[in-house]
């Protein structure tokens, strides 16, 4: 890649092989339904996410049907070209969230877009969220000393079973849209644009499924999943628990951005499906059918522990409970969540294949997702889910306007 410009990775030929673009990765099979003489076509939605700013696109905003969590490892040979790589994915992330006809490319060139979406580029509400990882600060681009504070490979705890090689990498991209196309082509868009810069290490696809009947998603297991989420509309809250403020030991750069993390989670739904539902519910603390907490009536009840001090109604070891203890000293520990289930259809044993993509973002990951995450050990649910893959990322700051680009302020 030696001598790569950044006009080179614009230019460059077919995407990323498409083996690599799904190895290790287990994909979503959304089937599309035939339309009859009676029904009408589904609808397009335009909806652009605002790209420039001080925060990128994809972590506030609200959570779309489907998307795509691509690791990445870089093979550009500078940091120069490196700098070219991230321009070159921040240019094509903002025309893709943006939309707009492609360029002619004339009647001998290939065509400057798959044509997926037809021959005009629309924005269906898509974002495009990219992330470091700890490897990316080693010695290949000088960025040591740059590297957040707190980002480091994904630990492993004890209920885990890491499978490394779909874990980690030097880059994320997070990819969501409303619809399935619009994700896929924009991964195979930026796969194109950066050939000679980066190749994919790990993907999993998700999505989120519409509110059965009302409320909050729920996850493969039939439970609402993020009911107590932090308010994304209170700045105050966001500045305390999302976005990290580049002081004390983080780098200046960090500022405007967030701590990643990904869990790609199994859920061993065979087995699920065969214990009853009292146990179920006592093991989540809530009711399937509402989402309410076991002592309450609505899912955004508050569920006063204080008030079941010995676990009689939610057991001391409930996932709501452990989770989020609702106590003066864990209120800083929540994160921001953005989960998406996915279904990978069978594994080599002809077991289901399916589960949970877990996705937080957090001020300061030791404080907050590590913190949960060591109380959640042992909690029951660990016989029924099995985390393999995923990583920790660093959210860069965003792009502030036209001129702007994802890490600059990183690589300055």
């Amino acid at each position: 890649m030696t001598g790569l410009g950044r006009r080179d990775f614009l230019t460059a030929g077919a995407g990323v092989a498409a083996g690599a673009a799904v190895a290790g990765g287990a994909g979503v099979a959304l089937a599309p339904v035939a339309a009859s003489a009676h029904q009408a076509p589904p609808a397009i939605r335009a909806a652009a996410a605002p790209f420039h700013g001080e925060h990128q696109q994809g972590i506030l905003t609200p959570v779309q049907r489907s998307a795509a969590f691509v690791a990445l490892d870089v093979t550009a040979a500078s940091r120069a070209e490196l700098a070219d790589l991230l321009k070159t994915i921040t240019e094509r992330a903002r025309f893709l969230t943006t939309g707009g006809t492609p360029p002619d490319p004339g009647l001998t060139a290939p065509p400057r877009d798959s044509g997926v979406l037809g021959p005009t580029v629309v924005p269906d509400g898509l974002t495009v969220t990219l992330s470091a990882g700890a490897s990316l600060f080693d010695g290949r681009f000088g960025l040591a000393s740059a590297k957040p504070a707190q980002l480091r490979t994904m630990d492993e705890f004890p209920d885990d079973s890491l499978r490394r090689e779909v874990c980690d990498g030097d880059l994320l991209l997070q990819v969501c849209a409303d619809d399935r196309d619009a994700v896929t082509h924009a991964v195979r868009e930026i796969a194109r644009a950066t050939r000679g810069g980066m190749g994919v290490r790990w993907r999993q696809d998700g999505f989120v499924s519409p509110p059965r009947p009302s409320g909050t998603p729920r996850n493969l297991m039939g439970f609402k999943d993020g009911t107590s989420n932090p308010d994304v509309h209170d700045a105050a809250l966001m500045k305390r628990l999302v976005w990290t403020q580049g002081t004390g030991r983080e780098p200046a750069w960090t500022a405007g951005g967030s701590y990643h993390v990904v869990r790609v989670i199994l859920m061993l739904v065979e087995f699920w499906d065969r214990v009853n539902l009292h146990e179920q519910e006592n093991m989540i603390g809530r009711r399937r059918d509402t989402g309410a907490p076991l002592t309450a009536s609505a899912e955004h009840d508050d569920p006063h522990y204080e008030n079941d001090p010995t676990g009689d109604v939610i057991q001391l070891d409930a996932h709501i409970r452990l989770a989020n203890p609702r106590t003066t000293a864990s209120a800083d520990q929540r994160m921001l969540r953005r989960a998406y289930n996915y279904d990978g259809g069978v594994d080599a044993n002809g077991t289901l294949d399916m589960g949970l993509v877990f996705v937080a973002f957090n001020q300061d990951l030791d404080r907050q997702f590590v913190a949960v995450q060591k109380r959640l050990a042992g909690e029951p649910l660990t016989d029924y889910v099995q985390p393999f893959g995923g990583g920790y990322y660093f959210a860069l700051p965003g792009a502030r306007d036209s001129s702007d680009w994802l890490g600059r302020s990183m690589l300055a």
